[in-house]
């Protein structure tokens, strides 16, 4: 009974998973709307929390690693049908991205922690109405810090500390500056939100080889990172892939809260049942009239299967008129006297 149960609850979920509405306005609105979406260049907020000490050297190496898979990113929306048009614009990222921010904050919504901006509206439309977009989307790697649990290799030994990771986030905004989607996405009935990287690890080897009780958090090497970020995805056959583990994650989470099927809100035109003012009725077609036995043709009344939906009664047709040629029919059994009789 529990198993038919939880497959049940999961079969609801992948349905109701599917109709699920994750932009911030109607489905259909967006779709009008955004025929044409322009894509800045992955943007490194070199302002955020990145507490590596050479944060310098790193911002380089993830700025290179952003020109390099980006373009999958765009094919991938592009890919979904969802516009006209995906651009990948040809500017400065961190220019245009300081031009366009009005102020950024480290959020904790839902218990989602991450890195929001806001941006000039002027500044916004301007670019919008200049590059002829219908809307513009900002994909931003920023740093901040949060408590994680983190295990060892063998899973013997953990540590809850504070780590200092990099997380992506993206929006979508129109020539107004109102928010149409973003990422990490809160319309979702479960909330799952990765960061990108840890630059941050337990040393539990150390702590193991002096005998220490407490790991100690280490930072990784520029090296180590590089590595990490360029990684390789395999496939069924564990051949290496063009996509990197850590981008494809972040890509494929994005576009899963961007695919959205155009036609689900237009509703299928009611069939038509019957002709309009015929209550259900065929036409009355009379039987061919016979003059050797000299019978009155007999109508037929024909009539189609009724709509639940007519209540109405049917009218009583009028009985046509008898022909002239025909003339009065007698009464059977009655003496007509002949001409000249007496009686």
């Amino acid at each position: 009974m529990k198993r038919t149960l939880a497959v049940f609850l999961l079969i609801s979920g992948v349905i109701s998973g599917c109709v699920q509405n994750h932009f911030n306005v109607p489905i259909d609105n967006f779709a009008d709307k955004v025929k044409i979406l322009g894509v800045i260049p992955i943007i490194v907020d070199a302002d955020s929390d990145i507490s590596h000490p050479q944060k310098e050297q790193l911002i380089r190496i993830v700025t290179d690693m952003n020109r390099k898979y980006e373009q999958q990113f765009v094919r991938k929306l592009k890919g979904t049908g969802n516009f006209f048009t995906v651009a990948l614009m040809e500017v400065d990222p961190q220019r245009t991205f300081g031009n366009l921010l009005s102020r950024r904050e480290k959020r904790d919504d839902a218990t989602i922690l991450y890195n929001k901006y806001f941006l000039n509206n002027d500044e916004l439309r301007d670019y919008i109405k200049k590059n002829k977009l219908d809307a513009v989307m900002l994909i931003v790697v920023s740093g901040l810090t949060r408590t994680e649990k983190l295990y060892s290799s063998d899973l013997l030994s953990s540590l809850t500390s504070d780590y200092n990771f990099l997380t992506m986030t993206a929006q979508i905004f129109d020539p107004n500056g109102v928010l149409l989607w973003e990422y990490p996405n809160f319309r979702g009935r479960i909330l799952t939100y990765y960061p990108m990287i840890n630059l941050q690890y337990p040393d539990f080897s150390e702590a193991e080889a002096n005998l220490s009780d407490k790991a100690q958090v280490k930072y990784k090497t520029l090296d180590g990172i590089k590595r990490s970020l360029d990684k390789k995805q395999k496939d069924l056959l564990l051949r290496e892939t063009q996509e990197t583990e850590i981008y494809g994650k972040q890509f494929d989470e994005m576009l899963d809260f961007l695919k959205y099927d155009a036609n689900t809100d237009k509703k299928a035109p009611a069939p038509i049942t019957e002709k309009p003012g015929t209550h259900g009725l065929l036409p009355i077609v009379p039987e061919p009239y016979s003059a050797a036995n000299g019978t009155k043709p007999a109508i037929t009344e024909k009539v189609a299967p009724a709509v639940e939906s007519d209540k109405a009664a049917i009218q009583p047709l009028e009985t046509p008129k008898t022909s002239a040629i025909e003339g009065p029919r007698q009464p059977e059994n009655v003496i007509v006297p002949a001409t000249g009789s007496t009686l």
